[in-house]
């Protein structure tokens, strides 16, 4: 269960209410809350019963002493008396733990022999001459339990004598309190050996829960394979059904996703290109003398299609990027190989912009020899397009005699792969970096063309990967050409 905190008035929830609701709290709480209920009224249920089971033995023997003393109360002349022997004295005196009084009236009410602080018997309770009565009462605030009968002689009605026995109730206020220890000292080991066991039961019982989550956990990003409903409960098979069909519905519009990139790829970038070169041929087939508005014009006609062909590129690329964790395959991919190829690639950029694009690797890959292969797991497609748009933009952003190194730092031994594109150009502010990986934010003051979209696909794709993105200054102190240093790590793994 998830701790709880209080909640201020007018919040609009309970005082302690969870900040996330537990299905395994409100379970456990609808088990537990009436178990601890019921528990102190079990202890006063029993409580009851023992004061019960207390008095009957003692209400037998008080009975007895009853009768044994009514031996006693003869009539003599008229006149009732009562003459104790010493044996019953002592029979009186028996007791070290209570107090025993006893009470002889004759039938005109007055006292014959023993306690006459002992009270009467309640006046709407009719005599019934040889029968014992029980009741409760006090003597000199002392709470007792009194016995008593009317004798009446078998010529007259008017009963001849009332006979009363008190005795204080120490003992079985202890022989209750003996009880309800007995009961309470197991209920104290049971009641917590209870909520064990019914903890334990939820755990198990929600077992099955605990292995739906763990099997959709253990999927691949791009497996939307329905879940079997036959492996979980019955319960919660409608919430899988759900889930399928989420699934179902999601798969769908994966696929409408990439028929629609596939499709804008092909109906964009076609008519776009087709402009580009009709404006080119336009301008070589210009007669001598068709002024210079003409062909500035379709030059700017021809660099426009250039930099719209490019931005459509930049938001095929980010849209394929933030679809690959369910689209495309991962698969092992060497880092080295990757980067030197794309290096390759924009070589011939490097030298139309009078740019040293240079490619290192450290260590050496002759210096590896014996060392455990180096893979990440991920998409090489990705990650070219990573490498191509960090040395594409340190290339746009570097001016004409700058440098620009594309490096490769490996660890086989600690599984940890760098990659670093490092340049002459002006910088990013620190206060800026954050901001220049979101979608089409362009720092002022640069004079670049640019759609500012390739940072945004960088860190996308970083992201996708389960990388590191950091930027600094490349040449610290070095005025407007400070350049910049952009590091990726990633961490190689056969799996995330």
């Amino acid at each position: 269960m998830k701790k709880s905190r209080p909640e201020g008035r007018g919040g609009g929830r309970t005082l302690w209410q969870r900040e996330q609701p537990s299905l395994f709290g409100e379970i456990l709480d609808w088990m537990l809350t009436p178990l601890l209920l019921l528990w102190p009224l079990s202890l006063g249920l029993t409580w009851f019963v023992a004061q019960s089971i207390a008095n009957r033995p003692y209400d037998r023997a008080l009975e007895f002493s009853l009768q044994a003393l009514t031996q006693f109360v003869t009539v003599d002349s008229g006149r009732v008396t009562f003459t104790l022997t010493p044996q019953a004295r002592d029979l009186l005196r028996a007791d070290g733990t209570d107090l025993v009084f006893y009470q002889v009236v004759d039938g005109d009410g007055r006292l014959v022999s023993g306690d006459p602080d002992l009270p009467p018997p309640p006046a709407d309770v009719a005599p019934r001459p040889g029968v014992v009565v029980l009741r409760d009462d006090i003597v000199r605030d002392e709470d007792v339990r009194v016995a008593y009968t009317w004798l009446m002689r078998a010529d007259q009605r008017k009963p001849m004598a009332l006979m009363q026995v008190a005795e204080t109730r120490g003992k079985r206020s202890k022989l209750a309190t003996e009880i309800i220890k007995g009961v309470m000292v197991p209920q104290f080991i049971i009641l917590p050996l209870a909520v064990l066991l019914v903890w334990l039961a939820l755990v198990h019982g929600i077992r099955p829960l605990s292995a739906l989550e763990r099997r959709i956990r253990s999927r691949r990003p791009d497996d939307l394979s329905p879940i079997d409903e036959a492996e979980v409960p019955q319960e919660v098979a409608p919430l899988v059904s759900s889930i399928n069909d989420l699934l179902h519905r999601l798969g769908t519009t994966l696929s409408n996703q990439k028929r629609f990139l596939a499709d804008a790829a092909h109906q964009l970038k076609t008519p776009l290109a087709g402009l580009r070169l009709q404006a080119e041929m336009a301008q070589m087939q210009l007669p001598a003398g068709a002024g210079e508005d003409i062909e500035r014009t379709l030059r700017q006609i021809a660099n426009s299609s250039v930099r719209a062909t490019h931005t459509v590129n930049q938001l095929l690329a980010l849209a394929r990027a933030e679809a690959a964790g369910q689209a495309l395959p991962r698969e092992p991919v060497d880092l080295l190989t990757v980067a030197r190829q794309v290096v390759e690639d924009l070589v011939p950029l490097a030298l139309d912009k009078g740019l040293d694009l240079g490619f290192e690797s450290l260590p050496a890959p002759e210096m590896l020899r014996g060392a455990p292969p180096l893979r990440l797991w991920g998409n090489a497609v990705l990650l070219a397009e990573l490498v191509r748009n960090l040395t594409d933009n340190a290339l746009r952003y570097t001016p004409r005699g700058g440098v620009v190194t594309v490096r490769v730092l490996s660890d086989p031994w600690g599984g940890v792969q760098l990659l670093q594109i490092e340049d002459d150009g002006p910088g990013i502010d620190p206060a800026e970096r954050e901001r220049v990986l979101a979608p089409f934010y362009r720092a002022l003051g640069t004079n670049v063309e640019g759609s500012g979209l390739g940072l945004a696909i960088v860190h996308e794709i970083v992201r996708q990967h389960h990388a590191t993105l950091s930027m600094e200054e490349a040449h610290p102190g070095a005025g407007a050409r400070r350049g910049l240093r952009v590091t990726v790590r990633f961490q190689a793994a056969a799996g995330w």
